[in-house]
């Protein structure tokens, strides 16, 4: 695999990509637009920080490109959904600088509090003015955060050391989060309201772009103090620029900003306000944090060379990290149900049903459904599918996808259930692990046991004396070698399905020929790559 670094990476984070030589790493800085459009489509991996924009335009000249790997926590500088159009997988490095970030926050809110940065240029100009810089403590304010995630929460716990009453605004958290940071969880407009300190700790999106906007800032108490080290554009810098002015905001500490170099009359008047304290994207900017989001890039580039799960694909359903080891074989199965049922069911799907039964049942099981729509797509669409745009296809060829958990079931401790309903009818195909191996128990209303095979042939056909052995012999002439059948029937004598798993696959005149010798309803010969 070919990889390109376009931003500058610590090198000793790269050690699992130098040490590995199925990998070749290419490092060219200070590329123009052009020169990197000119040059992607010759990589399957690229991995950036906040320097390089991975657009569209872009992802458009990567024809080989496989992963983006984004070496931070932030991926506002990637366009993921043309990314995941593409099939192209996102990685970023949800954890490697988030000790790094929080660390910040607290230096530039501590050092906002007691003027270090102007006392620090007083007395190095010769000045001796303590009055001057009389500062206020932590101790006893109100922090407000917005965003309890891996950053928020480390700055929660900091604040919470120095005796400061905090309190949370996030909308995906449980109160059992909140309280296990021992924070008040509250409306937005209550962290407006009564916070003398307000520090945000998101991503930056549709739904945060703005989120303390000029309306908030009228809602605010006198003398506020603002924080942001999470990225430029979730606090309106107008409406920032504008409480500084008017005296609204007592102080406030930058570190991210819309534009980076920033450059519009806006953020420079901002940027040189004398109320304000900023850096120029330092919260990753250590040693530490360099390195560690490096090794985390470098092993998921790893992990897709050796075919493992990724875990921190942005575009991909995951399992919580502590799962996988339990769900993978059922990965594999639900892919083998996909595989299977999308060479026998009629084309033009409208609907595609995941149903989860028994123990299974009480895990998340999005990205077992995600995985199966993968496996079973590929044999419906022109492009290749996988995980990443799975869901994306599905929706474009206007499929139906809904998956049902339930703990009850009947004779399995797991079971898996992947039904396809077509303008033809419905089809349907259940599976199991026994020991750990996936094994196909139901297909259609027919109760069948097999274990799935690379080669295999699928037979519907009135039951009758003799036929398993015409069936036989005309295999044999063909020189297809049977290694195991399953029978499955309603009744004796009535209609059947039978399975063979065969050593070769089957050619169409050999089907043709089994098909005349048993009056056969359906035969399909069946090639199955996840076994």
């Amino acid at each position: 695999m070919k990889v390109l670094i376009t931003d500058e990476i610590s090198d000793n984070g790269l050690l699992p990509l130098n040490e590995d030589p199925r990998i070749q790493i290419d490092k060219k800085l200070g590329l123009s637009i052009p020169e990197l459009h000119k040059v992607i489509g010759g990589y399957e991996a690229i991995i950036t920080r906040s320097g390089t924009l991975v657009d569209k335009a872009l992802l458009d000249c990567a024809d080989n490109l496989k992963i983006v790997a984004r070496a931070g926590v932030g991926i506002d500088n990637v366009d993921v959904d043309a990314a995941s159009s593409k099939g192209i997988i996102v990685v970023n490095a949800p954890y490697g600088n988030v000790n790094s970030a929080a660390e910040h926050t607290m230096a530039i809110m501590l050092s906002l509090f007691r003027n270090v940065p102007m006392a620090n240029s007083s007395l190095k100009s010769g000045d001796w003015q303590r009055a001057l810089f009389t500062g206020r403590e932590l101790k006893g304010k109100t922090v407000g955060i917005i965003g309890l995630g891996k950053v928020g929460g480390r700055v929660a716990r900091r604040c919470r050391a120095f005796e400061a009453e905090v309190m949370t605004y996030d909308p995906y958290i449980s109160e059992k989060r909140a309280d296990d940071f021992g924070v008040k969880l509250l409306p937005l407009e209550d962290i407006i309201r009564f916070s003398d300190i307000i520090t945000v700790h998101t991503p930056l999106n549709d739904e945060t772009r703005n989120i303390v906007s000029a309306e908030s800032f009228k809602g605010m108490q006198d003398g506020v103090i603002i924080i942001n080290c999470a990225r430029g554009g979730i606090i309106n810098e107008a409406a920032m620029l504008e409480a500084l002015e008017s005296g609204k905001c007592a102080g406030a500490a930058f570190d991210v900003w819309s534009e980076e170099p920033p450059k519009t009359d806006v953020l420079r008047k901002l940027i040189s306000h004398p109320k304000m304290l900023v850096t120029p994207h330092l919260g990753a900017n250590t040693f530490e944090a360099q390195k560690n989001v490096a090794v985390d890039v470098s092993k998921e580039i790893v992990n897709y060379v050796d075919g493992r799960p990724m875990e921190n694909a942005v575009n991909i359903p995951r399992f919580d990290p502590d799962q996988m080891e339990h769900m993978k074989p059922f990965m594999q199965l639900v892919s083998i149900l996909g595989d299977f049922i999308s060479q026998l069911a009629p084309p033009n799907p409208n609907k595609i049903t995941f149903t989860y039964n028994g123990k299974l049942a009480r895990f998340d099981c999005a990205p077992l459904s995600v995985c199966g729509l993968a496996a079973l797509l590929n044999h419906c669409s022109d492009q290749d599918v996988n995980m990443v745009n799975a869901g994306l296809i599905a929706r474009e060829m206007g499929i139906e996808v809904e998956s049902i958990r339930s703990t009850e079931t009947d004779s399995f401790s797991s079971l898996i259930t992947l039904s396809i309903e077509t303008a033809q009818g419905r089809r349907t195909i259940a599976g199991t692990l026994f020991e750990g191996t996936p094994k196909i128990v139901k297909m259609r209303n027919y109760a069948i046991d097999f274990r799935p095979e690379k080669h295999m042939l699928v037979i519907n056909y009135q039951d009758r004396p003799g036929l398993i052995g015409k069936i036989g012999t005309v295999l044999g002439e063909a020189d297809v070698n049977i290694g195991n059948m399953s029978l499955g029937r309603r009744e004796k004598a009535g209609e059947a399905m039978v399975v063979f798993s065969v050593d070769s696959l089957v050619d169409e005149a050999t089907l043709q020929k089994v098909s005349d010798a048993v009056s056969a309803k359906f035969i399909k010969a069946v090639h199955l790559d996840q076994v």
